[in-house]
């Protein structure tokens, strides 16, 4: 988990015409205390604050450990990303993706959508298979290789 993936785009068809996307993968370890509940009320904020901001995404927690996408304007994940490093439920929080000028949502129906850790695979290889965009294809190949090699194994062992 030692690199952090940081693109930029530089295609065709890019500037203000077009809004771009910016979007931030992160693993954190929850703090004691953090159970279902408490997990089940950071879903429930999130559903309230993120259509309001234009902030799709997902949250994986299992054995432990938080792992989630945001997807959206680039001030409004910043500043949501602003908060989570300082929310209390989160230590030892590592960036694994910072990826600026993407053209397209991965979870565009997902307001935040809440993926146990048994799945995270497939909802990984699923947005591959559909990804169009060559930032989120190489983020996505990235994510599945650190998993597949056990980098972030705790996301897989609920």
């Amino acid at each position: 988990m030692a690199s952090i993936l940081h693109l930029h785009g530089d295609e065709p068809g890019f500037g203000p015409a077009f809004p771009s996307l910016y979007n931030v993968v992160y693993c954190s370890r929850a703090t004691p205390g953090v159970d279902e509940a408490a997990v089940q009320r950071i879903i429930a904020t999130a559903r309230r604050w993120n259509p309001e901001h234009g902030v799709t995404g997902m949250l994986v927690f299992g054995s432990g450990i938080f792992f989630q996408w945001l997807e959206g304007p680039r001030d409004n994940v910043t500043a949501l990303m602003s908060r989570l490093r300082t929310d209390p439920r989160h230590d030892n929080f590592v960036l694994l993706s910072e990826v600026e000028d993407v053209r397209e949502r991965l979870f565009p129906d997902w307001d935040m959508e809440l993926v146990t850790s048994d799945h995270i695979r497939d909802v990984l290889q699923d947005a591959l298979d559909s990804a169009t965009d060559a930032q989120n294809v190489q983020v996505l190949g990235f994510l599945l290789t650190e998993l597949d090699a056990g980098s972030l194994r705790d996301l897989d062992s609920a």
